[in-house]
């Protein structure tokens, strides 16, 4: 199993990001699929998850709103739209689903 995100970066406040996660060695369209965070000195939380067709989604509370979490089954890639970004929303952002984790990739949201 390979989740690889990419996307990250540095970014001004009420900037955007898209991120990626491409999955490999599982069924993606049978998984849901989520995104988590972890931010400097913070404890890892749950950001967004789809299902598996992608027509149900929750946010946390600190996210709806301003991010979109999105899939597409054909290409066994999940996408996070993140919009009107905070410095809170720092953090290593990991794709995850089941037992599996991606390496991670870093957001900074800094003017």
């Amino acid at each position: 199993v390979q989740l690889v995100e990419s996307g990250g970066g540095l970014v001004q406040p009420g900037g955007s990001l898209k991120l990626s996660c491409a999955a490999s060695g599982f069924t993606f369209s049978k998984s849901v699929m989520n995104w988590y965070r972890q931010g400097p000195g913070k404890e890892r939380e749950l950001v967004a998850s789809i299902s598996r067709l992608g027509t149900i989604t929750n946010y946390a509370d600190s996210v709806r709103g301003r991010f979109t979490i999105s899939r597409d089954n054909t290409k066994n890639t999940v996408y996070l739209q993140m919009n009107s970004l905070k410095p809170e929303d720092t953090a290593v952002y990991y794709c995850q689903t089941s037992d599996y984790w991606g390496q991670g990739t870093q957001i900074t949201v800094s003017s």
